[in-house]
């Protein structure tokens, strides 16, 4: 998963909103999101892939359990081990276990040299944990508002501490944008440690704002569906050749050797009602199919 955007008690009717990009290998094989026959109760996209051959997932949804987690990993040029553990059977741990947020992320952080580099969500619908065993700043719990994960070590988070968005839209500077105090807001995002936030991280929660708290699973789908690619000026810097680096810049990612095998929606109302979308997809983007689920959580 290489994006991941989060609105988490950011509007009044919503628990928990995610839009989600999950950015593979066209040849790594993978089943869509369904109901796990030997996992009861275990809502989730099956990654057959591991080198260990356990499936995993890289997110899911356990509703009896009000239990929900995400997985992306962490880019770079030391992050590929063959004997570390699969970072999907880590979220298939925590989505089976009875382990609070917090203790699960904290238990975690005391094995992270067991994987490679990865960024770690976690929730039971009361709290959300954020853990990457390539972050200093983590085990962390996540306040109220948008926030977003790509494939760095590091958190961009819209709100701090607000359950309104209005906090992360800043007065135009009409000096620096050449126009008057109408011009378009500028939009800014923090990071756990102060760097940068990548473009799509910074840009898809800019687009989450804008449709946040709408019911139809069609709007976020729209936010995760842009394929703009970042200015050269503003790519990271992760080992990867230019032209590969530019085109993984966008929030869907489109080749012919790896790109967006999927995007996901899960809206969680504050009544415990859930909807939760995957659409599917092959080389360039071209769809495969769309699935969704809809259900009830025990909120008490």
């Amino acid at each position: 998963m290489c994006l991941v955007l989060i609105g988490w008690r950011a509007h009044p009717e919503y628990r928990l909103i995610v839009a989600a990009n999950r950015d593979e290998f066209y040849t790594r094989p993978t089943e869509s999101m369904r109901w796990w026959s030997e996992r009861p109760g275990l809502l989730a996209g099956r990654d057959l892939g591991a080198p260990n051959g356990v499936p995993g997932t890289w997110l899911g949804l356990r509703p009896e359990s009000r239990r929900f987690a995400t997985v992306t990993n962490v880019r770079g040029p030391a992050e590929g081990r063959i004997d570390a553990r699969s970072r999907g059977a880590l979220l298939m741990d925590y989505l089976s276990g009875t382990s609070t947020p917090e203790k699960f992320v904290r238990g975690t952080a005391a094995d992270a040299d067991d994987y490679n580099g990865y960024n770690l969500v976690v929730s039971d619908l009361e709290a959300l944990w954020w853990h990457s065993n390539r972050s200093a700043a983590t085990p962390l719990e996540l306040r109220p508002g948008l926030h977003g994960l790509s494939n760095a070590a590091l958190l961009g988070s819209a709100v701090a501490g607000s359950r309104t968005v209005e906090a992360v839209a800043e007065p135009p500077d009409p000096i620096a944008n050449g126009t008057d105090a109408e011009a378009e807001p500028r939009w800014r995002v923090d990071t756990d440690t102060g760097a940068a936030a990548w473009p799509k991280v910074r840009d898809g929660l800019r687009d989450l704002h804008a449709v946040i708290g709408s019911p139809e699973v069609s709007d976020y789908f729209a936010v995760l569906a842009d394929r703009a690619v970042a200015p050269d000026a503003e790519l990271p810097q992760t080992g990867l050749p230019l032209e590969r680096e530019r085109s993984v810049s966008a929030r869907f990612v489109a080749n012919d050797w790896h790109g967006t095998r999927c995007s996901t929606v899960l809206l969680v109302r504050e009544d415990g009602h859930f909807v939760m979308a995957e659409r599917s997809f092959a080389a360039f983007g071209e769809p495969l199919g769309e699935v969704d689920y809809t259900g009830q959580l025990d909120m008490r």
